[in-house]
């Protein structure tokens, strides 16, 4: 009996042993622990704004830079601190806010939108060095205006700054 239990027990061992290195651990370079989120900025041209799928809201900035400080504390790679603790900052712009139609109705009556974010970041070291660079980046919801799916706009709004928060938390501890 134990002859023939020892085959499985080696094989479970070395599939155990080998793994497949995957890891919860951050990327994070060890020299940084800290991050300070400056309060992003409003640079939305609005008198470029003459679409009816564009919309302002303000405070957007704002609420952009919460749903971060936000999303890094529940991260917890890099403790949110105020600027002269830093090992890092986070300068970002809001330069866009668009809704687009995704989904008409056969009668030409628009069914979904997909709201987008957009927004300019850089993060730099205590030195003021570029760590890294982002030009246009996207934040998105979609969100449907009839059925069981149905949403409002400003709900959309949340779950687009959600999802940029997200998207900004994982660029900044995921990729180096």
């Amino acid at each position: 009996m134990r002859k023939n239990l020892m085959p499985i027990f080696l094989l479970l061992m070395v599939i155990e042993l080998s793994g497949c290195g995957y890891t919860t651990r951050s990327l994070i370079p060890s020299s940084f622990k800290t991050i300070y989120i400056a309060t992003f900025l409003n640079n939305i041209k609005f008198d470029e704004i003459s679409s009816d799928y564009r919309t302002y809201y303000p405070g957007l900035e704002i609420k952009i830079t919460n749903a971060l400080i936000d999303r890094f504390v529940y991260d917890g790679n890099l403790r949110v601190v105020k600027e002269e603790e830093a090992d890092l900052k986070l300068e970002g712009e809001l330069v866009d806010y668009l809704k687009q139609p995704l989904r008409y109705s056969e009668s030409d009556e628009i069914e979904e939108y997909r709201l987008s974010l957009v927004v300019n970041l850089v993060l730099k070291d205590r030195e003021n060095k570029i760590v890294w660079e982002e030009k246009n980046f996207i934040g998105d919801a979609t969100y449907r205006l009839t059925g069981p799916l149905a949403k409002s706009e400003s709900e959309a709004l949340n779950d687009a700054i959600a999802d940029l928060a997200r998207r900004i938390v994982n660029r900044t501890v995921e990729n180096w």
